[in-house]
């Protein structure tokens, strides 16, 4: 009668530690190469953002992910002065459009808080200081009847005045949450982030759970 036979030795053809250390490191290699590129692309770190509302929609969801660039790569005709940005009034006169509509989408950090969550939002023209930019406004996006009694005219500074486009008005006349309990001021160029280039649907929804989940 034959001994019982003991476990089966290794099998050295078997995947080992080192293998699977291998193909994790390679993974994320190529995660941090995709992510490189993306940068050498916009110049903009981080290349792609989240869109946590639905302040945009139906031309950007919640829940897309953005591919965001320099504003002063690639500036569409129409550009307001060295900005990089089409602003809509412009965009309408050149037949320059992005997301379905006229000018440049834009990300910007709301007063020019570092802190605050970035806002994205459509320019609609650029205002001076001290202007009276009253009669620039489209009369269905404020209610008021002259520049005394319209938030933010004239001008406390020069910048662009923007707006959501699932929005009833301006940011720089009805406010944001995250420009606190007045309305925001005219976007500054060196506030903008970048300029909106491109959306994949549903796929900011991995990164926004993750940040919850990480919080």
């Amino acid at each position: 009668m034959s001994e019982p036979r003991g476990p089966n030795p290794p099998d050295d053809d078997q995947p080992g530690g080192l293998v699977y250390l291998f193909d994790l490191v390679s993974s994320a290699g190529a995660v941090v190469a995709v992510g490189l590129l993306l940068f050498a692309i916009s110049g903009v770190w981080p290349p792609l953002v989240a869109i946590e509302s639905g302040s945009m929609e139906p031309h950007i969801d919640t829940g897309d992910l953005v591919f965001v660039m320099d504003e002063d790569r690639f500036a569409g005709e129409g550009a307001y002065a060295d900005t990089g940005v089409v602003p809509a009034n412009r965009g309408a006169d050149t037949g320059y459009r992005s997301f379905q509509n006229d000018g440049d989408v834009i990300v910007f950090q709301p007063d020019g808080d570092g802190a605050s969550t970035p806002v994205i939002h459509r320019a609609m023209f650029w205002v001076n200081e001290s202007e009276n930019w009253y009669d620039k406004a489209d009369p269905a996006y404020i209610n008021a009847d002259s520049c005394e009694e319209l938030r933010n005219c004239p001008a406390d500074s020069a910048g662009f005045v923007t707006k959501g486009d699932n929005n009833a008005g301006y940011d720089q006349v009805n406010g944001l949450p995250s420009c606190g309990p007045g309305a925001c001021d005219p976007v500054r160029k060196s506030w903008v982030v970048g300029t909106a280039e491109t959306r994949v649907p549903l796929l900011g929804n991995i990164r926004l759970q993750l940040q919850r989940a990480l919080a």
